[in-house]
């Protein structure tokens, strides 16, 4: 076993699992075991029998197995492997076939014989397809059955495509998409409507037939589902879940991904927490109250010593030694997070009797104005994300300086770049292209409903964005000579080929390093489900890495903010700014900036609205919470989470 279930037993969790401190760590643990398994085998004379898993999720796996042919002299010369799945219809050479995937991530670079390697056929006929996945599931038989079964989840639940409502007995098939696999899959394909609709699949059956399975999972975006799959019961709406019928099966997790488990999220209900390694801090504490002010729908300041009691919660009682001193440090550690100076308030205007300001920890707190650098992923994340923020910083006076990460090309659609050459072409605006190149451009969108994929008009689409970055920044008061078009190259990859290369991390670091800011407000949502957050986090702190010990940085503060896809939970939040009316509406203007994304809905189970309207709802949900819990009433609330460098270069959420 890679690693077992936590000591103390525990009545929430039906799987066993093992938590490491990221996704590299995880998989060289994983990769270990099938190395091992792979000179067993061999020792006994015969091969194993690998079953294999595409995405993002296995790519530091099969890297790992990849540096142990290099390096530990690994072969593979008798392994035979079958993969999970293969969209359909799709070419084994189309750049986001799963053949094609394993062949540049592992198959190419390992000693493996070609005709060992299975992955379903993209290309059969529809007619075919039944008899194929049938003659798949015999080479399975006929290979003496998977040894070990790699998996991932979907934030569907499914293993494989086992979509949800995928029976326990379901066998290899051809199957329909859920419409959220789609959407999260869409950055790959160049946009919901050119990403395939069908996969063949193993079903649910031949993947327990394996004889060792590990789930892997990164990142907390599958923290919820990861603990649906692991501490809910079994169900065909979440396919993961079948995985509890089996007696050797893993959970393999980084840190992120394993945070929504009772152990994590709320270990007071598995005992004494002295006895799992933790104890009652600030943190711990004020997760419990907030906690248990929902749970039982009170204001934190009206819970009785019973309410604490019947909640389990009676170790905090112990240590703070009544509901009341409980609740009041619950409460102030809520209210400290609430300022409107989100930057610090400039001490020359400060009176006495002034609310204080916090909560800036920073030796630059006393600084102002600041130099303060606002990295936004795409173009639009600032606004999205921390617009009203945004406003207030530069409205009071702080030097705000906003680096845009990547151009943002790939979310504008041929047809908004079409509206924008008929404009230059009408307008006689042609340029070097000249009248005749632009205006057949437009005739090929006209007659096809697509523009030809080129180099050059990816570049305008980049430019359109960029165009709409400077209009919205105007609405928040900074000007044009203040925004940063980092355009990093990375970007410019395919899907989850993306990968960070030191041009990525050269530009960063020269930004750092001219700008040296006070304050660094920084994406820290790792649930946008195109990667290019994740990437863009990683960037910066490798950039903070890189330049090391310079004294400046002693003097920066990083905070962090979530967005379209998610908020930070109360007890995560250290920095929660009030909005006005008239500030949201000001965000809301600059949002709407972004014309070619206003009908880039962003889905999440049946939800439609526009990035605005989420924008709205989120923070005044936010705000609704704030309330609930005996605070203020505020119009809305943007938040932050707060790292110290130290902190973020070490353990960061990544």
């Amino acid at each position: 076993m890679i690693g077992s279930k936590p000591a103390v037993p525990s009545r929430f969790e039906h799987l066993p699992f093992a938590v490491f401190a990221n996704s590299v760590e995880a998989s060289r643990a994983v990769a270990a075991e099938v190395a091992a398994l792979i000179r067993q085998r061999r020792a006994e004379g015969r091969g194993a029998v690998l079953g294999l898993a595409t995405g993002s999720t296995p790519l530091s796996f099969y890297a790992e197995l990849v540096r142990l042919h290099r390096e530990a002299g690994l072969s593979f010369a008798g392994v035979t492997t079958f993969n999970l799945d293969e969209y359909y219809p799709l070419a084994p050479a189309h750049p986001q076939s799963y053949r094609r995937f394993m062949q540049a991530h592992l198959f190419d670079h390992i000693d493996i014989r070609p005709d060992q390697t299975h992955v379903p056929d993209g290309t059969l006929a529809a007619g075919a397809v039944d008899a194929a996945c049938r003659a798949y599931e015999e080479k399975i038989r006929a290979a003496d059955g998977i040894d070990f079964q790699i998996l991932g989840i979907g934030r569907t639940g499914h293993i494989g495509f086992n979509e949800p409502g995928s029976a326990r007995r379901s066998r290899t098939r051809l199957v329909t998409l859920d419409p959220l696999t789609r959407r999260d899959a869409a950055g790959d394909f160049g946009g919901e409507e050119h990403t395939p609709r069908y996969a063949i699949t193993m079903g649910v059956r031949p993947i327990l037939e394996a004889r060792r399975i590990v789930l892997m999972a990164w990142g907390q975006h599958k923290a919820e589902i990861v603990r649906t799959a692991l501490e809910g019961p079994v169900t065909p709406q979440v396919t993961a879940s079948f995985l509890q019928e089996h007696d050797q099966v893993e959970f393999v997790l980084d840190h992120a991904a394993a945070g929504a488990l009772t152990r994590f999220r709320t270990p007071w209900l598995l005992g004494p927490l002295e006895d799992q390694g933790l104890s009652w801090d600030a943190r711990m504490i004020r997760r419990a109250i907030l906690w248990l002010s929902q749970t039982r729908a009170k204001p934190i300041l009206k819970l009785t010593d019973d309410d604490y009691n019947e909640a389990g919660l009676q170790d905090l009682l112990a240590v703070k030694g009544s509901a009341y001193e409980a609740n009041l440090d619950g409460f102030y550690q809520l209210q400290h997070t609430i300022t409107g100076w989100p930057g610090g308030r400039d001490p020359r205007r400060t009176k006495p009797g002034d609310a204080p300001v916090r909560p800036l920890q920073a030796p630059s707190a006393a600084v102002f104005p600041k130099r303060i650098l606002v990295l936004s992923p795409h173009p639009d994340d600032d606004v999205i994300s921390m617009g009203g923020t945004l406003c207030r910083l530069v409205d009071h006076g702080h030097e705000v300086q906003i680096a845009y990460q990547v151009s943002g090309a790939n979310a504008v659609s041929d047809e908004s770049l079409w509206r924008a050459l008929r404009f230059a072409a009408d307008a006689g605006l042609s340029g070097r292209e000249g009248p005749g190149q632009i205006r057949a451009l437009c005739a090929e969108f006209e007659a096809t409903g697509a523009l030809p994929n080129r180099p050059e008009l990816v570049a305008w689409k980049g430019l359109v964005r960029r165009q709409e970055a400077i209009a919205a920044a105007r609405i928040c008061g900074v000007p044009p000579a203040r925004l940063h078009f980092l355009d990093l190259p990375f970007y410019r990859g395919v899907g989850r080929r993306r990968q960070l290369g030191e041009p990525d991390i050269a530009l960063m670091r020269a930004l750092l390093g001219e700008l040296r800011p006070h304050l660094i407000f920084a994406a820290g949502d790792l649930d946008d489900p195109h990667g290019t957050h994740r990437l863009c986090l990683h960037a910066l702190r490798s950039a903070l890495a890189a330049r090391g010990a310079e004294p400046w940085l002693k003097e920066t503060e990083l905070w962090l903010y979530r967005g379209a896809w998610a908020e930070w939970t109360p007890d995560e939040i250290d920095l929660a700014v009030p909005l006005s009316p008239q500030e949201v509406l000001r965000r809301r203007s600059a949002i709407f900036r972004h014309e070619t994304q206003k009908d880039q809905a962003v889905f999440l189970g049946n939800d439609h609205r526009e990035f605005w309207q989420r924008t709205e709802d989120r923070s005044r949900q936010l705000a609704a919470t704030y309330n609930t819990f005996g605070l203020a009433e505020y119009e809305a609330i943007e938040a932050f989470k707060r790292y110290s460098l130290a902190e973020f270069l070490s353990s960061a959420p990544l």
